[in-house]
């Protein structure tokens, strides 16, 4: 689709929605003084910008800090929603445990190799909320989180927000994977991934997504889509930016947010969110 200038689509916003790595956040976890001081000129002027991410809870509370940035964050692609301030979760939208068993039979049967990592919502403080197979290859070991049983066993009883599949076949591409997946398991729940570069595929309860989320608490404020603005720059953003007035991919982001986009903002290292924000409240 052909994209306007985003300068063009600042009139009216109410409300902004941002993705955060690869969008707000920069590779070495920073936001510049321009950003941070965009945010805090837009509490000021009680200007609601909400974080949307695939990132768990525990993985927020240092990009509030690094952003200043206070209010409330959709987490785990939209299934839990997060008070910043006080770092506790205030909404949750868990996936069924037959769900789970289900996905994981089907997915088992379908994809060799297959192994399962899954996301839940803590009980206690120091409860370590997520679990791997012993076969799940991890972007970042840890050990306290590797169980010794299949993922049905060890997420019994527990509200799991994420269900996550990687594949290490050298063959696959993430869209492929993610495609498969679909033809198998998309009437049971919502699939997605966030990084081309990893055959990993995220599932959140049938319905839960970014972009579901977003509408809900945008309605909650009473901020029609017209007056919202979503930004990010992977699949798991498409569902915001499809449903926000005014979506905004970030440049060199996945073909299928390029697509979905009205408009294309720089990204993290050139301060897009921080522009865009700053543009907006200067008509305010």
């Amino acid at each position: 689709m052909s994209h306007q200038d985003w300068h063009e689509l600042t009139s009216g916003i109410q409300l902004m929605a941002t993705d955060l790595d690869g969008t707000l956040i920069r590779a070495d976890q920073t936001v510049s003084d321009f950003t941070v001081e965009t945010f805090r000129r837009a509490r000021a002027m009680d200007f609601p910008i909400i974080f949307v991410t695939g990132r768990p809870p525990r993985w927020i509370g240092p990009v509030a800090e690094v952003t200043q940035h206070h209010g409330l964050a959709v987490c785990a692609n939209g299934a839990l929603v997060v008070d910043l301030v006080t770092q506790r979760v205030v909404e949750s939208d868990p996936i069924a445990p037959e769900v789970v068993e289900e996905i994981v039979s089907i997915l088992r049967a379908e994809v060799p190799g297959v192994a399962f990592a899954a996301e839940w919502v803590g009980l206690t403080p120091d409860e370590e909320p997520f679990g791997y197979e012993p076969t799940y290859v991890t972007r970042y070991e840890n050990m306290a989180a590797r169980r010794d049983t299949d993922v049905r066993e060890f997420t019994r009883g527990k509200s799991v927000v994420k269900l996550l599949a990687r594949t290490s076949e050298p063959q696959d591409h993430v869209d492929t994977f993610l495609g498969l997946a679909a033809e198998h398991i998309e009437h049971l729940a919502d699939i997605t991934h966030s990084d081309s570069t990893d055959t990993l595929l995220e599932m959140s309860a049938f319905g839960v997504s970014k972009g579901a989320t977003l509408a809900r608490l945008a309605g909650e404020l009473g901020i029609p889509a017209p007056a919202v603005a979503a930004a990010g720059d992977m699949p798991n953003d498409v569902s915001m930016i499809s449903w926000a007035g005014v979506g905004l991919g970030v440049d060199g982001g996945h073909e299928w947010v390029m697509k979905a986009a009205d408009a294309i903002i720089p990204g993290p290292q050139d301060d897009g969110i921080g522009q865009f924000v700053a543009a907006v409240l200067d008509q305010m």
